[in-house]
Formats: structure tokens, sequence, C-alpha cells
């Protein structure tokens, strides 16, 4: 199962490793503690609208770029785990596998 917590936080923070900043760099440039920021790059918190858009600015970086990067890794992981084949009945009631 996708995690969007997990998702942004390994975008967010393969984008602060990128351009060489370290957590203190952006945590002050975010106005975001540094233990926090942390627990957002681990995945261990759930990060408000207004602290992604605040560690985006403090990367440089736009948030369309950070959630087409979570969209494109959902979608790897979704197409990597095994489809489920649902029954479906068709017009004469008889039960036939969907996939």
């Amino acid at each position: 199962m996708v995690l969007l917590r997990e998702e942004l936080g390994d975008v967010l923070r393969s984008a602060r490793r990128a351009r060489g900043s370290t957590l203190r760099d952006v945590s002050a440039r975010a106005s975001v503690s540094l233990g926090y920021l942390s627990e957002v790059e681990r995945g261990e918190k759930e990060a408000s609208s207004e602290l992604v858009a605040s560690i985006c600015q403090a990367l440089d970086l736009p948030m369309s770029v950070v959630f087409s990067e979570i969209a494109l890794r959902a979608d790897r992981a979704e197409r990597a785990s095994a489809p489920v084949a649902l029954p479906v009945a068709n017009r004469d009631e008889t039960v036939v596998s969907a996939a």
C-alpha cells in the first residue's frame, strides 16, 4: 500500500540531498523545527499543506513537482502489485473472471 506521508518524505529528502542542504538549513528556511522536519522526511508525520508549501519554498521546489513525483511513485507501486481478479456476472448470470 502506498502511503502519502512516506512518499512525500522520500521526495522531500531526495530533493534536499540533491541540493546539498542539511535538515538544519531547510528547517531554518521553512521555519519548522528540525525534529519535525526529520519526522516528515521519515514518513512519520502527516504534513499540512501549509508545511509542505513552506518546505517546498525553502527547497526552491514547486509543489507541483513534488506532487507529480509522488503520483509517479504511486503509479509504479500500484502497477507492481498483483492485480486482483473480481468475479463478474455476465448476462446469463454465469460468474466469469474479470482478469
